[in-house]
């Protein structure tokens, strides 16, 4: 769960939907680096992001990479749940292969159109083609095709795609639930670009103004960001960040293209009389920011591209180890690829 995005979110959704209760498992930086190359965000950071998330009940710091069934028997679990895309170790084995062949292994659909694959790319392509308004440019698309892509050519994981939005997967993410009397409206505003653990801390101590809290957080369009912050940003597009703010569980609304200035007009559509004294300001305590990520993504860019390079070949090596396997008569498999 590295740079937590809706997609991971997405996966976590379904997954909690399978069962009663959801146990999430995140690995330590050593771990990752080991087996996938250096992560974006520290490990403490991913345990942070992952609780923050509506649909967890629980997070397990310092998973260890290949689940068995020894770690699901030790959190009680009947089963475990992985995106249909695949994750291999660092000499190029299924990490889920022990759960699988004993029948405690279910699968989500992987989130179409975002990977953290891509996300690093629009930070170090500076472009606003995956702005809302903006069409894919030639420059874009040829980066889309290209980026962190190893020789053999590509597989259907690691890589770009489209996102599309639609109606059903906002409502998948809305909790759906207007303010209740007795519930304190809180009113919060901006980018929220690359939803992270800045944004999580804020959001938690707002949640904590008062004892039953309502926030409405207002996400402005792409272009009003882009006037404010320059370069390329928002990197992630209204869209994309709708998303990530309504998988948060200190969220209860989301404002889809919220005006930049709050007007009086806005506070009284959610019945929140402000401008009376009640304006406040919060200090989240934390210094990340969208720049710092951005910053580190720089810093790093030759060893996250050959991050993807190196995670794509040992994909495409499975993939055509499987293609082969399954070519064979049955009597000649043996099982091992």
């Amino acid at each position: 769960y590295d740079m937590v995005h809706y997609g991971h979110s997405n996966q976590l959704r379904q997954a909690r939907a399978m069962g009663d209760y959801l146990i999430v498992g995140v690995h330590t930086d050593e771990e990752i680096a080991k087996h996938k190359g250096p992560p974006v965000f520290t490990q403490e950071e991913r345990y942070k992001m992952v609780q923050a998330i509506k649909w967890v009940d629980e997070v397990v710091p310092a998973a260890p990479y290949v689940t068995t069934l020894e770690t699901l028997d030790k959190y009680d679990c009947d089963f475990c749940v992985h995106g249909n895309d695949i994750t291999l170790t660092v000499d190029g084995r299924d990490t889920y292969e022990e759960v699988k062949q004993a029948g405690r292994y279910r699968e989500c659909k992987r989130t179409q159109g975002v990977s953290t694959t891509d996300l690093v790319g629009r930070m170090l392509l500076v472009t606003k083609a995956h702005h809302s308004s903006q069409e894919m440019s030639s420059e874009y698309r040829e980066y889309a095709d290209s980026f962190g892509k190893c020789p053999g050519g590509r597989n259907p994981w690691t890589g770009v795609s489209q996102f599309l939005q639609t109606s059903q997967k906002i409502i998948q993410f809305a909790s759906g639930k207007e303010p209740q009397p007795g519930e304190t409206v809180i009113y919060v505003a901006g980018a929220f670009d690359l939803f992270h653990i800045g944004h999580v801390d804020f959001l938690e101590k707002v949640h904590r103004l008062a004892e039953r809290p309502y926030i409405i957080a207002g996400l402005h369009f792409d272009q009003e960001v882009n006037h404010y912050k320059g370069k390329n940003y928002p990197i992630m597009n209204l869209h994309e960040r709708t998303l990530s703010v309504l998988a948060c569980r200190y969220v209860s609304e989301v404002v889809i293209g919220a005006p930049y200035a709050v007007t009086a007009e806005l506070l009284s559509h959610f019945k929140e009389p402000k401008r009376r004294g009640i304006f406040r300001q919060i200090d989240s305590g934390s210094n990340l920011t969208t720049d710092l990520i951005v910053q580190r993504i720089i810093t790093n860019r030759l060893e996250y591209e050959a991050r993807n390079q190196k995670k794509e070949a040992k994909e495409l090596a499975f993939l055509e180890a499987a293609r082969r396997q399954a070519a064979q008569p049955l009597g000649e498999r043996d099982g091992d690829f």
